[in-house]
């Protein structure tokens, strides 16, 4: 995950990512990669790849490219270029849009349809720095959240603590403390791997977890991120599979509002692919798109 620094607007590469742009393009069709769940497949041979919906990827889309493998063979992109091909992979008939968080003094823009909205990146300051003063982006997308005009999708954090937690370098990711309680937003941790019920999956090492408020428990996602698969470590590989997951789902429920999206994704995750499961670090489980498209309608 990225973490932007909260005083200078500068980024710096945080955990385990190993090693004013707002472009926007259909995403092409794709068979299912090794590292997504079969569940995926499913979704696909029913029809829902995402169309009608529009996901914006905030990320750094300018620095630090390194290498990673999701289509299998071995590319060297930037963060935001990763999280962006992924969100898309899942998703193969959304619209991705790109917005640099650099382009900080403006609102993030929603379009028609449902708005899914992928932060891989955390704001981080000291415990006495109080709070953010966000720019006009952040302050955007923590509004769209609180008021259900768009679907957050916050990745939690490689620094193996809690969600709203002191790390080891003494800091808050205050990003992640602005969301929790947000009627749209969903925190996502990353598992070792893709779970099932006869091979069950573990919280990565280095994921935040969702701690002992029960607010956050109720908000909090897991995924599997198989490094071995994908090259690559990190809840910002873990985000954006929970964003094409949203968008999946908005694909079905076409006239569903974010909450509504968001509720179905926690109320359906799985618990019984989590090896010592507690909601304490798992929150509500394993997110399960073939579970959340299962009813006819969404309440």
């Amino acid at each position: 995950m990225r973490i932007k620094n909260a005083k200078t607007g500068l980024a710096a590469l945080c955990g385990l990512v190993l090693a004013a742009m707002a472009s926007s393009a259909p995403a092409a069709a794709q068979s299912r990669e090794v590292w997504m769940s079969t569940d995926v497949s499913t979704a696909w041979a029913k029809g829902f790849k995402g169309q009608g919906v529009s996901i914006s990827v905030v990320d750094d889309f300018a620095y630090d490219p390194f290498s990673g493998n999701l289509t299998g063979r071995t590319e060297r992109k930037t963060h935001g270029q990763w999280t962006a091909q992924q969100a898309g992979l899942i998703a193969p008939r959304a619209t991705v849009y790109r917005r640099s968080f650099y382009n900080e003094f403006t609102d993030l823009p929603l379009r028609s349809g449902l708005n899914v909205i992928n932060l891989s990146y955390g704001i981080s300051a000291a415990p006495e720095y109080g709070g953010i003063d966000y720019e006009a982006l952040e302050d955007s997308i923590i509004n769209y959240a609180q008021t259900s005009q768009a679907v957050v999708v916050k990745a939690a954090g490689n620094e193996s603590v809690r969600i709203g937690g002191v790390d080891g370098y003494g800091e808050i990711d205050y990003l992640n403390v602005d969301l929790i309680g947000a009627d749209s937003a969903i925190f996502v941790g990353a598992l070792n791997r893709n779970g099932t019920t006869k091979s069950k999956a573990s919280l990565a090492s280095y994921s935040n977890r969702a701690g002992s408020n029960t607010t956050v428990q109720n908000q909090f996602l897991v995924v599997g991120v198989n490094e071995s698969q994908m090259k690559m470590a990190g809840t910002s590989f873990a985000a954006p599979i929970v964003a094409g997951y949203a968008a999946i789902l908005g694909s079905k429920f076409t006239s569903a509002t974010p909450d509504q999206i968001v509720d179905q994704l926690l109320s359906t995750a799985r618990k019984d692919t989590i090896s010592n499961y507690r909601a304490s670090v798992h929150g509500r489980g394993e997110a399960s798109i073939q579970r959340a498209l299962a009813p006819s309608s969404l309440r």
